[in-house]
């Protein structure tokens, strides 16, 4: 029953560069409000990075001009993490959201390590 599956995440070097993958075998993200999240430990969960349905972006301040979020196809969505630094480690999450219907589905999430 996983909708939302993530990869792409490992161990990196600061300054090293990642992207990460979700992928859905059921949800039609082009009707989804798609979105990575993150969640360091001892840290409340937070939004890195979102696309709405119609294809507006935001960013958090602190991954603005290193991260670009992209929904490439119908059930593909990507995050590109360039010029990683310690303080980007954290489990990520992809996240969709269908606020007409009232559902979200997180995925599992995925660990990115970045040593400084």
């Amino acid at each position: 029953q996983v909708q939302l599956v993530e990869s792409g995440g490992g161990l990196v070097q600061s300054g090293g560069s990642l992207r990460l993958s979700c992928v859905s075998s059921t949800l039609n993200f082009m009707f989804w409000h798609m979105a990575w999240y993150r969640q360091a430990p001892g840290k409340q969960r937070e939004l890195v990075a979102r696309v709405s349905a119609d294809g507006v972006t935001n960013y958090a301040d602190s991954v603005k001009g290193r991260f670009t979020i992209t929904r490439e196809t119908k059930n593909t969505l990507y995050l590109q993490m360039n010029n990683l630094n310690p303080e980007d480690t954290a489990v990520y999450y992809c996240h969709a959201d269908h606020s007409l219907l009232n559902r979200t589905v997180w995925g599992q999430g995925t660990q990115i390590f970045v040593s400084s």
